[in-house]
């Protein structure tokens, strides 16, 4: 049979190499002063920024679900490295932190340079927009774990927090008021459902534009997560923030509460901000429930603050100077910690 090589198994080493030289240029674009390593060093290195007296360190994980099988469907990788990015930089956001670095993980069944250049490229861009490096990573193919066409993603990334300026909502009181930040549309969560209802019940193609979209569902579905880094941090800067939600799995019931302390209630007015269309699509389709609809999807709302009622004119200024279109959608009220979401229509019939 002759001798067997590791290329024969399924695993290109040359061509792994290969696209390691060719993302360094990607990476270069999201260095930072305190990165120490080059792409292909074993690990990265990076310096705490010496302007921290007492930094702390915040870390998170994350992945992009199912929204995965939309990009490979349609044959669109480059925003789901935006997504990557996304999921993680909004949660280390939340505590107030600065993003610093990232790391990334590609497992594919046979390694395509081309696609994985692409999620790349939206990886190195999503960094950029959250003013973080793209530290290093790694790319994996597993030809026994994944079919053609098929990859997971995986992200990581590190921030850093002033000890004494760590948002944790332990100064949240009744009478505090939640300000909202407007979603680009479905994110990164609920693709299960929303895959269910849309492609195999209603049996809608990708490319179809459906009423009331404006543009073909595939566009819709891949729009990337939002990054908001620069707004939030730029108000982080001029006034005291509360408490700070990251809107992902489980919407604005699941995720709000997270955040709040005990005896303190979210009451949200659904009425105090636009809903984008495809949940209304994904509701009908899939006759799903409202309280279904709310338990999963983020409706529109990407990220919450709260913040003092005294603060939140200054702080819906401070946001629109910033380029977000934020608005006042509830208050806490005194109460069993959870959210009450109300004059919310639901989209069936």
């Amino acid at each position: 049979m002759g001798p067997l090589t590791y290329k024969q198994a399924g695993v290109d080493l040359a061509g792994a190499e290969a696209f390691v030289q060719r993302i360094k240029g990607l990476a270069a674009k999201t260095r930072r002063p305190e990165v120490l390593a080059d792409i292909g060093s074993f690990a990265g290195l990076f310096a705490l920024p010496s302007r921290y007296r007492s930094p702390v360190l915040v870390a998170s994980t994350d992945g992009v679900g199912t929204k995965l099988k939309i990009a490979q469907q349609a044959g669109r990788h480059r925003t789901i490295g935006i997504d990557l990015v996304a999921m993680s930089a909004n949660d280390v956001l939340v505590c107030g932190a600065e993003p610093l670095f990232f790391l990334d993980y590609l497992a594919t069944g046979q390694l395509e340079p081309s696609v994985a250049e692409e999620i790349l490229a939206g990886v190195a861009e999503g960094c950029c927009e959250a003013g973080c490096a793209l530290l290093g990573g790694e790319t994996a193919e597993m030809p026994d774990c994944y079919g053609a066409g098929e990859y997971d993603l995986a992200g990581f990334l590190v921030g850093v927090v002033e000890r004494e300026r760590v948002v944790d909502g332990r100064t949240v009181v009744p009478g505090d008021v939640v300000l909202g930040l407007p979603s680009s549309g479905l994110h990164s969560n609920g693709f299960s459902l929303a895959r269910r209802a849309l492609l195999e019940r209603a049996g809608y193609a990708l490319d179809a534009v459906l009423a009331p979209l404006a543009r073909p569902l595939v566009d819709e579905l891949l729009t990337p997560t939002r990054i908001y880094v620069r707004a939030i941090r730029h108000l982080l800067e001029a006034l005291p923030v509360k408490a700070m939600a990251h809107i992902t799995g489980g919407g604005l019931v699941g995720n709000l509460p997270r955040v709040l302390p005990a005896g303190c209630r979210a009451v949200l007015d659904a009425s105090a901000w636009p809903e984008p269309p495809v949940f209304g699509l994904i509701e009908r389709a899939g006759d799903v429930p409202a309280e279904e609809m709310l338990r999963v999807f983020n409706l529109g709302i990407g990220f919450v603050l709260v913040v003092a009622e005294a603060d939140a004119g200054r702080a819906l200024s401070l946001l629109a100077g910033a380029g977000e279109v934020a608005a006042r959608i509830g208050r806490i009220v005194a109460g069993e910690r959870g959210v009450d979401v109300r004059h919310r229509q639901g989209a069936r019939g």
